[in-house]
């Protein structure tokens, strides 16, 4: 049997740098390629991804943010002290790298190569701002705001910086958990009015949400985000091929490019479960 043009496809890659021990003082490479692609992501993961992925649901944006197109990227959280991130990365294309600690991105980001294109992942203090933006010159985009005081703290920012105009995502918590940051979708009109409209140093035209507490979705949880996206670009008139859809973390990415998402968060499936060094074995 031929195979077909979507499994013969080359495999995006990206730079990556070797995060072993960093506690060393080690220095991070700035070449060290791998060649990887979504079928050894299916080996190497907890469950074997079916064949069927390469099909119909790899499409358009989604299937070029997801990794399959040609041009395809990937988005993962950086860990650190595991090797195996630099094993998953190559150098066709610019990497976008993501973390979700400003900390440890303030940290990380000037020891790789300037041409990363960083993302920060979740709620975002408003004293944490500025030092965000001042420390990492390349930060592409904040996913994502959640309320106007911190859209108006990232709107001067980059204005007092002399930044170019930053990326923002608008996130809406679409499962309703306490613990979950993100804006009730009643109001999502309202927040993406104001980013678009009283916020000219930000750049707006993706929604977000962040699956359950086990990093996983319904699909209700798409849909209300879905719900949220028709009304958006109703209201501010933005075509719907334009707008994107930041949803589908590790255990639930399929189901939720399904449902339109274009950009989707497998930091797990990738470098495996986050470790965190400091905390006390049971």
């Amino acid at each position: 049997m031929e195979k077909s043009e979507s499994a013969t496809r080359a495999s995006p890659r990206l730079i990556a740098a070797d995060a072993s021990n960093p506690s060393e003082g080690t220095r991070w490479r700035k070449e060290r390629e791998v060649v990887w692609g979504w079928q050894r992501l299916w080996r190497r993961g907890r469950r074997r991804r079916p064949r069927w992925l390469c099909g119909p649901c790899w499409r358009g944006q989604g299937e070029q943010r997801s990794g399959r197109g040609a041009q395809g990227k990937q988005r993962g959280l950086w860990r650190w002290g595991r090797p195996s991130p630099s094993r998953c990365c190559g150098s066709s294309t610019t990497p976008d790298i993501a973390e979700n600690y400003v900390q440890e991105i303030v940290t990380k980001a000037p020891q790789l190569p300037e041409d990363i294109r960083w993302h920060f992942i979740g709620h975002l203090q408003s004293n944490k701002v500025k030092p965000l933006l001042a420390a990492v010159p390349n930060l592409d985009m904040v996913e994502g705001a959640d309320n106007e005081k911190v859209a108006n703290h990232l709107d001067r920012a980059v204005n007092s910086l002399g930044r170019e105009p930053l990326k923002v995502l608008v996130q809406v918590n679409t499962s309703g958990e306490e613990s979950k940051s993100g804006i009730d979708p009643s109001r999502c009109v309202e927040l993406a009015k104001h980013v678009k409209l009283a916020c000219p140093h930000l750049i707006f035209s993706v929604l977000m949400t962040i699956g359950m507490k086990d990093y996983s979705s319904t699909p209700e949880n798409f849909m209300a985000l879905v719900d949220c996206k028709l009304e958006v670009c109703k209201a501010l008139e933005i075509p719907t091929e334009q707008f994107e859809l930041s949803m589908g973390m590790s255990g639930d990415f399929e189901q939720a490019i399904e449902m339109g998402s274009t950009n989707v968060r497998i930091g797990s499936t990738i470098f495996g479960p986050r470790e965190y060094p400091n905390k006390k074995q049971k």
